[in-house]
Order: C-alpha cells, then structure tokens, then sequence
C-alpha cells in the first residue's frame, strides 16, 4: 500500500508545482486593489485607447479564472480529503487528481489566450516591460510547498 501512495503524492506535487505560475500570476491579478491595476497600466504607459480595450480584455478574463479557480479548489479539497481518508480510494485520488490536471490546462490556455491578446494591443517597448515583469514575478515567487513548508 505504502508504494503505491508514493506515486500519488508525485503526482499531486508535480500537479502543484506545474500551474505555479499561472497560479502566482492570476492571484496576484485576483487579489490586487485597484489602484494597483492603475499602476499597471501606468507602467505600460497605455494610451486612452489602450486602457479602455485592455479593461475591455481583463473584466471577463477575470471573471472566468474566478470561477475556474472556485472549482480547482473544490477538486483540490476533495482530493485532499480522499488521500487523508481512512481508507484511501485510490481511484477516487486518480479521478480528482485527473480533474485538477483538465481545469488547470483549461486555465493555463485561457492565460495564453489572454496574453496574446494583451500582445496584440502593445507596442515593442510595452510589450518588453510587460515580459520583464511577468519574468520577473515567477522567478521571486517561491513554490507552494516552500511556502508551506515555512522557507
């Protein structure tokens, strides 16, 4: 039983890790005031149009990763749940951990959707500031299990 555990919590750790980024990039984007997104678009120095279309792109990109991040958070409880049972299903573990994989591919596309379109309405130097920061933010944000783990 023990040697088949182990394979599982690769998987969810692997799983975990995998959407780090999207996960560090849409929270961020999820739990910033305002004022923050205003700066945002200060440091890409949008023009009127710009900020009116980018707006325009970020409202219901948000609202649907909301919503796509609601139910990873359930399947991510229930597999939880599942593994710290007292009697571990494994195919329970298998199903949920397979869920959690689609709902994160679905939200790691709806991010690369929403990155070419915000490519698309920047010029070259805005578009290199944008980059800068988003590199910037993946390689300062530490992993999950760092994070848990108290480092």
């Amino acid at each position: 039983m023990k040697t088949e555990r182990k394979p599982l919590h690769w998987l969810l750790a692997a799983s975990l890790a995998l959407n780090l980024g999207v996960l560090g990039a849409v929270a961020w984007q999820q739990w910033r005031p305002q004022a923050a997104a205003q700066h945002l678009t200060d440091m890409l120095e949008l023009d009127a149009a710009q900020r009116q279309q980018w707006q325009a792109l970020e409202r219901p990109f948000l609202q649907d990763l909301n919503g796509n991040w609601e139910q990873i958070r359930q399947h991510r409880e229930a597999l939880v749940k599942a593994i710290f049972s007292a009697t571990p299903d494994l195919s329970a573990i298998a199903r949920e951990q397979a869920r959690i994989a689609e709902l994160q591919n679905a939200q790691q596309q709806r991010v690369i959707t929403q990155l070419m379109a915000e490519r698309e309405l920047l010029n070259d130097t805005q578009r290199a500031r944008l980059l800068a920061l988003l590199l910037s933010r993946y390689s300062a944000e530490p992993t999950q299990e760092e994070q848990l783990h108290g480092k």
